[in-house]
């Protein structure tokens, strides 16, 4: 629903996989009969709960001739349901003095609501309604045709630099579906007809695919026996879940392209394949992120912002994915300087990670980063239930959102500079400059 800027979507999906801090997050975690997967966390300091549902389908499950779909239902999903009248669902929440929101990546979507703690019945009443009785039918589904179309228009098609990711991963990937992005296409979206809609529907949004991630100021009982009231007789689906299983060739030569954009300024855009999240290069290469451009006093940006004054900003961020994913740098061009200038900037910084070994005093200051970052993650209801429900759909062991930091703690210097030379190659890469649309040849 919410769209987030550029950079901040990427912290967003850095940090997502958050750690608390010092204190353990207690929780509690069952299945129901009908598959539905339960997370309960209590923390009565605050008189507010996170209500939330995870259903484990993003774009890579869409079909290639229907990208959008996931991203689709996260609107199609306020629609109302039979007992909820179309329109009223943000009415019913705002009311009762909460808020709401969703948003759909590759691998996932999510809904929540946080509500005053005596209104968890309401949260879980309003999620029921749109697991078992969504309203489907043709004045849904045109109005939110238009709604897509016109938020793609406006947050893609025509904000500088909005086609981005699309055109990143379009060129990373050849027949992984994360060649497409969860916004899709508005033409397979037009093209769809109701009963594809509906089918899509009764396969992914239904218990067994599902994770319901409460916390705050609940008593873990007493939400059990609602739990059961709301959910425990929806029925599980009826059809296989299909998920892809399909494995990305490794690239054998570097690709570079150019885009023409309505920008003012150009932009460089490095792209490396790198193993799912999860996987024990993944969070050294995390590290290495940090290390490259975590704050302004962090490599890239001092040498390309600061010291030679190449760019205007720098970055680097790994896509945590549920699947193998890619390593982004990015750099904004400072006035004056041509793309390829920078590029070969940003080489060096990277060649640097590759053919040096970080001092300690370096690794050290990358390790306090790295604990800071986890300590200040999760410091509200809303965070620890998305977290907790990530933990348990992507990996499966819900503890690691106590755990997971002892992961980046176990990476080693070495470990750094050997991801480095391992995945960012320059001759398996995708560079795109991103250019004014003024520059381009008639």
């Amino acid at each position: 629903m919410r769209r987030l800027s550029f950079f901040v979507l990427f912290s967003v999906l850095f940090f997502s996989n958050a750690y608390s801090g010092s204190d353990q997050i207690e929780f509690v975690e069952y299945t129901l009969d009908n598959g539905l997967h339960v997370i309960l966390h209590q923390d009565n300091s605050t008189p507010i709960v996170a209500v939330s549902v995870m259903y484990h389908v993003g774009s890579k499950n869409e079909d290639p001739q229907r990208t959008g779909f996931a991203h689709f239902f996260e609107h199609l999903m306020f629609e109302g349901s039979d007992n909820i009248p179309r329109g009223e669902y943000f009415k019913i929440v705002q009311k009762n003095g909460g808020t709401l929101n969703a948003n759909t990546s590759f691998d996932r979507t999510y809904y929540y609501e946080v509500l005053p703690s005596n209104q968890l019945e309401l949260g879980l009443w309003l999620e029921s309604e749109r697991m078992l009785h969504l309203k489907i039918d043709s004045i849904g589904v045109e109005t939110q045709r238009n709604v897509v179309k016109e938020e793609r228009k406006q947050r893609y098609d025509n904000q500088p630099y909005g086609s981005l990711i699309e055109e990143i991963f379009t060129r990373a990937y050849t027949t992984h579906p994360y060649r497409w992005t969860p916004i899709g296409s508005a033409q397979y979206i037009d093209m769809a007809k109701l009963n594809e809609f509906m089918d899509f529907y009764k396969m992914y949004y239904v218990p067994d695919n599902a994770t319901l991630s409460i916390a705050g100021d609940i008593d873990i009982d007493d939400t059990k026996e609602l739990i059961e009231k709301y959910f425990g007789t929806i029925p599980k689906g009826t059809q296989p879940i299909v998920r892809p299983n399909i494995t990305e060739p490794a690239m054998t030569s570097e690709l570079r392209d150019t885009v023409y954009d309505n920008i003012q300024l150009p932009a460089v855009i490095l792209t490396y394949h790198i193993p799912a999240q999860g996987t024990e290069d993944y969070y050294a290469l995390n590290m290495l992120t940090t290390l490259l451009s975590g704050g302004q006093s962090s490599r890239m940006y001092k040498s390309l912002v600061d010291e030679k004054q190449l760019a205007l900003q720098a970055a680097s961020f790994p896509f945590a994915l549920e699947d193998p994913g890619v390593f982004i740098a990015f750099g904004l061009v400072n006035v004056g300087v041509d793309p390829s200038e920078l590029e070969a900037g940003m080489d060096a910084e990277i060649d640097k990670a590759k053919n040096e070994l970080i001092s300690e005093r370096e690794f050290q200051k990358l390790r306090n980063q790295i604990e800071a970052d986890f300590i200040s993650g999760n410091q509200n209801v809303a965070g620890i239930a998305e977290s907790l429900a990530n933990y348990h759909v992507y990996f499966g062991d819900t503890n690691l959102i106590n755990t997971e930091i002892e992961k980046y703690m176990q990476v080693t210097r070495e470990d750094i500079q050997r991801v480095a030379k391992k995945y960012l190659q320059n001759d398996k890469r995708v560079v795109l400059y991103y250019l004014a649309k003024s520059q381009q040849a008639k």
